[in-house]
């Protein structure tokens, strides 16, 4: 695999990552496990078996409490820190031929790029629970399963398909931020006053 598609998949890997981060890395150990991936020396153990069945179990728990009223809540205060780590994961162990400056960056970037998709997420999440009560929450977060299985299955077997759908995500969740960043500060003003 040449180093655009490498840079293709974790573009869009971190991105779904963002979204499901257990879903995500559940899914990409399952690539590297039947080799639709390949993973570096050190990253073997991410398509073993017993990882694969367990992340499977883990992102099952996460797909059923994402369902719940309040649940959900704690589950995404929790993926604050869950979603970066599972796309610097994804990052680490796709790239090849790379410096380990260069990979540690990348993993960085590409924690990064999650985070800003999770909080834009979270964002859209408190505005669903807000204005319907958090009746519409397990639509929303089965909008973001069905997402997260199409994004990762892009970057898996389509990777810049997948980029073409991972930055229309990007600019939504920037678009997003932006919003909620104008609100904040606008609601920060008023209350100085």
């Amino acid at each position: 695999m040449d180093a655009v598609t490498e840079y293709a998949i974790a573009y869009a890997l971190t991105t779904s990552a963002g979204i499901r981060g257990i879903l995500t890395l559940a899914l990409a150990s399952l690539a590297l496990h039947f080799g639709w991936l390949h993973s570096l020396p050190g990253f073997t153990w991410l398509g073993t078996t017993p990882v694969t069945i367990a992340l499977f179990v883990v992102a099952g728990f996460d797909f059923l409490g994402d369902k719940v009223p309040a649940v959900d809540h704690v589950l995404h205060a929790l993926q604050i820190v869950v979603k970066p780590v599972c796309a610097a994961i994804l990052v680490g162990g796709i790239f090849h031929g790379q410096s380990n400056a260069t990979i540690a960056t990348l993993m960085t970037l590409g924690a990064i790029n999650a985070l800003g998709i999770h909080i834009a997420s979270a964002g859209l999440r408190g505005v669903s629970t807000a204005t319907t009560a958090g009746t519409a929450n397990p639509f929303v977060s089965t909008a973001e399963d069905w997402g997260t299985l199409l994004l990762t299955g892009l970057a898996i077997l389509a990777p810049f398909l997948a980029v073409a759908m991972a930055l229309l995500v990007s600019v939504g969740a920037g678009y997003l931020l932006f919003i909620m960043w104008k609100h904040l500060r606008s609601r920060s003003a008023q209350s100085s006053q």
